[in-house]
């Protein structure tokens, strides 16, 4: 019963701990399989491989998706809480790059779904240590949740200016000119609001004309309010990041975002920056 224990002590250690020797390693060759699996679901997505490799291919994914299922069983085997692997991020994607190969049985289109497994290419993170890297997406979500708010009342903005736009658009045109419908109006005015234009459709009347150059003064104008937004956020997070450390002074922490210098002692807060 021990060495059993030890066995499975062994076993997590290298399964999930990237700090081992053996953890490294085994975390290294993971990688490579996953890398390779994604370049051969890549290859038999191209027509002339998929007609003359077909099934050395399938064999081959196959042979992958065996390893993964074999990986994830081991996984679940030595983690101590098993269900709580299982319904964690990791253990989700784990699965999901199973999945895929058994629907492919039924559904022989579904094995490109196998393309998923390059999300597992995010334990290269830990593997190479960038892990503290990651902490900088704080100030990223930070932001998004700061500048939510203004960003729906833009959006709800926009889709109403692209509604009037497309009705307005259907009403004027026609379908003659393309506009058969209001929901086809607003495409055309989402297209055209964005600067895309793709030109499938286009007004021909000089009315339409004069409002199609209108929409796209508008869209030059509004084009660049989500990224101003988001931008003056990013800058309030990290800077509301930074007055967070401790007073240089008194050590005091947890300062209000636009202080400059300490409640407690009156230290300037910014001279960390300079």
């Amino acid at each position: 019963m021990d060495s059993n224990n030890d066995w499975r002590q062994r076993l997590y250690i290298m399964v999930f701990q990237s700090d081992t020797v053996a953890g490294r390693r085994f975390d290294g060759i993971l990688l490579l399989i996953i890398l390779a699996s994604i370049v051969i679901v890549m290859l038999d997505s191209i027509d002339q491989v998929h007609q003359n490799y077909a099934d050395v291919l399938a064999y081959i994914e196959w042979g992958f998706t065996l390893i993964f299922a074999i990986e994830y069983g081991l996984r679940l085997y030595c983690s101590p809480k098993p269900l709580r692997y299982a319904f964690s991020f990791y253990g989700l994607v784990d699965l999901l790059a199973i999945v895929p190969g058994i629907i492919a049985l039924y559904y022989s289109d579904a094995q490109y779904l196998l393309i998923i497994r390059i999300i597992r290419m995010l334990r290269i993170f830990r593997v190479l240590k960038l892990s503290p890297y990651l902490k900088q997406a704080n100030y990223l979500m930070a932001a998004l949740r700061g500048s939510k708010q203004k960003i729906v009342v833009f959006l709800v903005s926009v889709c109403t200016l692209v509604t009037v736009f497309g009705t307005l658009m259907y009403v004027i045109e026609g379908p003659e000119h393309g506009f058969t419908s209001i929901p086809k109006g607003i495409y055309w005015a989402i297209v055209t609001l964005t600067t895309v234009g793709f030109g499938d459709i286009v007004p021909k009347t000089p009315l339409g004309q004069v409002i199609s150059s209108l929409v796209m003064i508008t869209g030059y104008s509004i084009i660049a309010v989500p990224t101003g937004i988001f931008t003056a956020e990013l800058a309030s997070a990290m800077r509301g990041e930074q007055l967070r450390t401790d007073c240089p002074a008194c050590k005091k922490d947890s300062h209000e975002p636009n202080a400059a210098f300490c409640s407690r002692c009156g230290s300037n807060l910014f001279h960390k920056l300079e």
